[in-house]
């Protein structure tokens, strides 16, 4: 495949991540802490799919399509900006997994509030925090990958 498709879909793909990614969290945080219970379940379920059918995939391709372009293009992957990115994208995704599975849970604690006519439980409030202490270092480490990527500083 031609290098300028896959850096093409490489940098798209990157915005697909990061952009999804920001915007459920901007939307289950602040559905959140509206904690209109009936609107938390509605969103926590949209985030999910969101990230399954967006975040998910384009974690996948991320690695494949750099990895790929590394190659053609002979730049060793562990020096320079290359290994620091690879580092920071590890990091973000070691953050994000966790996540996912935390906004399953509070989706699940959200449906199950609104049917019951409950406010949210503690637990969710337990799972929120964790989500939160998570998603911010995931967060800082994607802004670093993409200044890694588009300065290409040498390290």
């Amino acid at each position: 495949m031609d290098y300028l498709v896959v850096k093409w879909l490489h940098v798209l793909s990157s915005t697909l991540l990061f952009g999804t990614g920001i915007g459920t969290a901007f939307y289950l945080l602040v559905v959140s802490l509206h904690r209109d219970v009936r609107v938390v379940a509605v969103v926590a379920r949209y985030v999910v799919i969101a990230d399954w059918l967006f975040t998910a995939t384009t974690v996948v391709f991320q690695p494949v399509s750099g990895f790929w372009m590394t190659h053609w293009a002979r730049i060793s992957w562990r020096s320079g900006w290359v290994g620091g990115s690879v580092l920071l994208y590890a990091l973000a995704v070691a953050c994000w997994l966790p996540v996912v599975v935390l906004q399953m849970r509070m989706r699940d604690l959200a449906v199950e509030a609104d049917a019951a006519g409950q406010p949210l439980p503690p637990a969710y409030w337990r799972a929120f925090r964790l989500w939160i202490a998570l998603g911010v270092p995931a967060f800082f480490a994607f802004v670093a990958v993409f200044y890694l990527m588009v300065v290409k500083p040498p390290l």
